[in-house]
């Protein structure tokens, strides 16, 4: 049997008829750059969130990109970041010409630690970035509580987890903004490359919609230099479509994980992850931990099965070599560390069949035999 890490083919069938129905008539409204289609479906996800505003964007890297340039972050400034999480994270922090500082995670839930956020804050961090890896909502509000009384903003990473919640509240909605990808393989994916910024502040969302635009207040007078990273018209017409499906793509992936998280415990060498307190878990990745050096022997193990599977993430962002000016080698971040040797992501899309979930545990088993 296979069971690829990730296949959207039966997902995207299911909405095929509505999908080329509205791509037709995007086609024939020749309206392909923010048009009606666009601003339904921020009107849609804003509603969705329970937020002001929300702006469609050309990426998540980008929304975090817009994120920073909107705060004024700038060279000689300091930004708080996760170092285990994609590269994007800090990635937008450099490219605005700031400083990653990274902070080590928590085991429980591979986020960030607000213990090393609060001793790694400086008179230069300008904001912290908040990741909620995985589509577990990171501890908030500890970490808002911290930033606040520093007057620092609070950037959500919320590229994995849309529809997650923190006591409640949807990720994205509690700090000053919030940024999500609707990359393929998220919870809401999309064709391509696509995001999303959101906020309660109207100022903020005000100067996003500008710089989205390269800055542009009114056509070709430009306020800010800003950038190109608008939505496309034919990816919001898809997004539309599939947004009122996320909360039962995201029940399914919840049913997955309680599949997993039953038929795997008590294996020897695997720490399974799990659902902190307070939150509402989304799994857009099911990532276990592999102790004692057999991890890369599992994974090989899962290959030769025909079980797709992944490390995200192999290399913590202090130890990548871009960052390497930026970093104290006798600082590094060891939680983190340790979780890139150890993590493999199994397959948890929606989509897979009760046969396919007992093909992974059963290879899982047979491995540990």
């Amino acid at each position: 049997m296979q069971v690829p890490l990730f296949d959207i083919k039966l997902q995207n069938a299911k909405i095929r008829e509505a999908a080329i129905d509205r791509f037709s008539k995007v086609f024939d409204s020749s309206a392909f750059v923010l048009g009606e289609g666009v601003k339904n479906f921020e009107q849609n996800m804003a509603r969705y969130l329970g937020v002001s505003h929300a702006l469609g964007v050309s990426s998540g890297t980008d929304a975090l990109l817009l994120a920073m340039m909107a705060l004024g972050i700038g060279p000689g400034d300091e930004v708080i970041c996760p170092s285990f999480t994609f590269f994007a994270t800090a990635g937008c922090i450099s490219r605005v010409g700031a400083k990653p500082v990274f902070v080590d995670i928590n085991l429980d839930d591979f986020n960030a630690s607000c213990e090393d956020i609060e001793q790694k804050i400086t008179t230069k961090t300008k904001a912290i970035i908040v990741v909620h890896l995985f589509g577990q909502a990171a501890r908030l509000e500890s970490i808002i509580e911290l930033a606040a009384n520093r007057d620092i903003p609070v950037v959500e990473d919320c590229a994995q987890s849309l529809g997650a919640t923190r006591n409640g509240h949807q990720t994205g909605t509690v700090g000053t903004i919030g940024c999500f990808s609707f990359y393929p393989t998220k919870n809401l994916g999309g064709f391509g490359d696509a995001g999303l910024v959101c906020t309660n502040d109207d100022q903020l969302a005000e100067k996003c919609k500008i710089l989205r635009v390269h800055g542009m207040e009114s056509r070709y007078f430009h306020k800010y230099i800003g950038g190109n990273f608008r939505i496309d018209e034919i990816q919001a017409a898809l997004l539309d479509i599939k947004l009122p499906y996320v909360d039962e793509y995201v029940d399914h992936r919840r049913q997955n994980a309680l599949f997993y998280l039953k038929e795997l415990a008590g294996v020897e060498d695997i720490i399974l992850p799990q659902e902190i307190d307070g939150n509402f878990h989304t799994w857009n990745q099911f990532t276990i931990r592999v102790q004692n050096g057999k991890r890369d022997k599992l994974l090989a193990y899962l290959k030769e099965h025909d079980v797709g599977s992944n490390v995200y993430y192999p290399m913590p962002l202090d130890l990548q070599e871009c960052f390497k000016d930026f970093v104290n080698p006798r600082k590094l971040t060891q939680n983190a560390k340790l979780a890139a040797s150890e993590v493999i992501s199994l397959p948890i899309y929606p989509e897979l069949t009760p046969d396919q979930l007992s093909y992974v545990v059963e290879t899982i088993r047979a491995f540990f035999k």
